[in-house]
């Protein structure tokens, strides 16, 4: 199992949830006709309708949608959070629902704190991913003050473990075992998921990939159809799918 910068002091890993900042210039997505509003299928929401894609994300929405959002996120990081604060509820109300936009999340794992969520955040599947994924950018601060309280030596030692109890000890000083359990993921299930080597080791490659295809050098990062777009809060990526035709 590759380890990238896991050995790193603390306070190092904490510096790597540093996230992009928006920009002025924005480029992408370019102006398109209104698109229309697809219906989803009897007795179902768009919303409900989840599934994981070939790139290892979690996708909402109509699979066909013309317009499709992707959100590479980092759980540590504060942009991402706060465009989760603004965003999720509009997106997932206004433009998920119907059926003209889908929205992907991608995992871009900066540090070992972002990846022990991530892999509590998928351990119950594609269906509560998007909620639960919300709820640990909202732990954020506490996630951070523990790890503070945890110290390097602790922090190092953790990481120096083998590579199946590597997260579920780091999981269990952040709180998130806890966290996750009063959601609906039992102690065993969480541990089971956090010794998974295999999990671990896709969600780092797939980071790596998407950061070597779409240089990716902060979060959150955006596509839509496929394009990376400039800005990181709902104000501009609103405009951007607007302009790609969902109005």
């Amino acid at each position: 199992m590759r380890t990238f910068n896991y050995i790193a002091p603390l306070a190092l890993a904490l510096a790597l949830t540093a996230c992009g900042e928006a920009t002025e210039g924005e480029t992408g997505a370019s102006s398109g006709s209104a698109v229309e509003a697809v219906e989803a299928p009897a007795g179902q929401k768009w919303s409900e309708t989840v599934a994981k894609t070939d790139a290892g994300g979690i996708v909402m929405g109509n699979p066909d949608a013309p317009i499709k959002l992707i959100e590479y996120m980092s759980i540590t990081c504060s942009h991402c959070k706060d465009f989760g604060e603004e965003a999720f509820a509009p997106l997932r109300d206004q433009y998920v629902e119907s059926g003209r936009v889908s929205f992907e999340i991608r995992n871009f794992v900066r540090d070992p704190l972002d990846l022990s969520a991530a892999i509590l955040s998928r351990c119950s599947g594609e269906a509560p991913f998007f909620p639960l994924t919300e709820q640990a950018l909202s732990y954020q601060a506490t996630m951070f003050e523990k790890a503070q309280a945890m110290g390097d030596a602790t922090y190092s030692e953790i990481l120096k473990s083998a590579p199946e109890s590597r997260f579920i000890r780091l999981a269990e000083q952040l709180g998130l075992i806890t966290f996750f359990q009063q959601r609906g993921i039992s102690e065993d299930q969480a541990k089971a998921c956090l010794a998974d080597t295999a999990a671990a080791e896709t969600l780092m490659t797939n980071t790596q990939k998407a950061a070597e295809q779409f240089d990716i050098e902060g979060t959150p990062t955006f596509l839509i159809n496929g394009q990376k777009v400039e800005g990181t809060n709902w104000t501009m990526i609103e405009t951007k799918l607007k302009e790609a035709g969902a109005r």
